[in-house]
Parts: structure tokens; C-alpha cells; sequence
């Protein structure tokens, strides 16, 4: 009798990580010079905000949950569809899909979408102090840019909540871009070319069977 012979093929995925902050980096980037007045309007930020915002880190998110890194996947879904909702934001008040009834249209929403992240993005920062520096640090800019939106929405303190959130979206974009290129150097060449600085080890991660059994799977 033959005896079958039973061949896995592993699929090796390279870390789409810089791929996705890269993504974060530029939408903040050009999204900030328009709230600086160094640039006018949003009509031309929507592509970068679907393209780089939202798809580049959807589908590095993808990746992530393939190759089982958590904080990526989440972490870079969540924004990606952040990205995406706040392009269909601005198409909608530029009227790309009709004359808007000011009635049924209450600009506030965004506000309250912006507090809800901002609550989300709390549990990322803790998260982020224990990932590298350099991704904390995005995360606290980023809990100053959500909650200054939101006020400003709500027309508390517009002006100054205005430059907070422009200065910070600008110091993500370039935090970002640091953090994308110091990724992809680094894991080039298979060694630390540009430092991303070390957890603060502030929370001590569990073991593996502590952390299956967190997530409630057998391990």
C-alpha cells in the first residue's frame, strides 16, 4: 500500500507595519498644512485620505492579522477606517453626492465620532508606551488631536483648539515618517539603523498562556 505523503506550504508575509504608518504619516501630513492655512480646502486631500489614510493601512491591518500582531492589526484598521469615514465626510459637505439639507445635517456627529476614537485611542496610548517610543509619542499627539476636534466642532475655544489639533496632526506626520523609515531601514537591513526607542515597561506583558487565556482560547 503507498503511503501519502502530506506537504504544508507556509506563505511567508514581510511586516507591512511601515507600509501602514507610512500611510498615517502622509494623510496627516497634508491634512495638516490645510488646517496651518499653508494649503486651502479639503477637496484635494480626500485621495490622499482614501488612498494612504484609509487603504494603505486596511490592508497592512490585513497583513497584521495574518501574521498575528495584534496591536497592527487593530491598531492600523481602526484608523485606516477613520481615514475612510472622514473622506466620505468631506465628499458629503463638498456636495460631491448631492445638495445637502442643512436640516438632517448636524456637523456635531463628527464631534462625537472624534470623542468616541479618542476614548479608543486612551487604550492604544497604554498599549503604545509598551510597543517603542516613538509610536508613543504618536499616540499622545494623536489624544490631542481627536479631542481638539471634537471641541472645535461643538464651537468651544474653536481657535485654540484649532492650532492644537494643526501642530499635532503635523508633529504625527513627521513622527510618522520617522517611524515608517526607521521600520523599513531596520528591518532591510536586519538591524537597528535608526532607533525607535525602547518600551517604558511601565505594564508587564503576560505569558503566552497567560495572553491565550486573556483572549479566552485554549492554549
Amino acid at each position: 500500500m503507498q503511503q501519502q505523503q502530506h506537504v504544508e506550504t507556509k506563505i511567508v508575509m514581510a511586516d507591512p507595519t511601515a507600509l501602514g504608518v507610512f500611510g498615517l504619516a502622509m494623510v496627516t501630513f497634508v491634512a495638516a498644512t490645510a488646517k496651518l492655512h499653508w494649503t486651502n480646502g479639503v477637496t484635494f486631500l480626500i485621495p490622499w485620505a482614501i488612498f494612504l489614510g484609509s487603504l494603505a493601512q486596511i490592508w497592512a491591518s490585513t497583513i497584521d492579522f495574518k501574521k498575528n500582531n495584534y496591536f497592527g492589526a487593530v491598531v492600523l484598521g481602526a484608523y485606516g477606517l477613520f481615514w475612510m469615514a472622514v473622506a466620505l465626510h468631506w465628499a458629503i459637505s463638498l456636495g460631491w453626492f448631492g445638495a445637502i439639507d442643512m436640516s438632517k445635517a448636524d456637523p456635531r456627529q463628527f464631534g462625537v465620532a472624534c470623542f468616541g476614537y479618542f476614548i479608543f485611542s486612551l487604550f492604544v496610548m497604554v498599549a503604545a508606551f509598551e510597543v517603542n517610543k516613538a509610536f508613543a509619542a504618536m499616540l499622545v499627539l494623536i489624544n490631542i488631536l481627536l479631542p481638539s476636534l471634537a471641541l472645535a466642532s461643538f464651537g468651544i475655544a474653536p481657535e485654540l483648539c484649532g492650532v492644537l489639533a494643526a501642530w499635532s496632526e503635523m508633529a504625527i506626520g513627521l513622527i510618522g515618517f520617522y517611524s515608517a523609515g526607521a521600520i523599513f531601514l531596520n528591518s532591510f537591513f536586519g538591524r537597528v539603523v535608526l532607533p525607535l526607542g525602547a518600551p517604558f515597561g511601565f505594564i508587564k506583558k503576560g505569558t503566552a498562556q497567560q495572553i491565550a487565556a486573556a483572549a479566552g482560547v485554549k492554549a
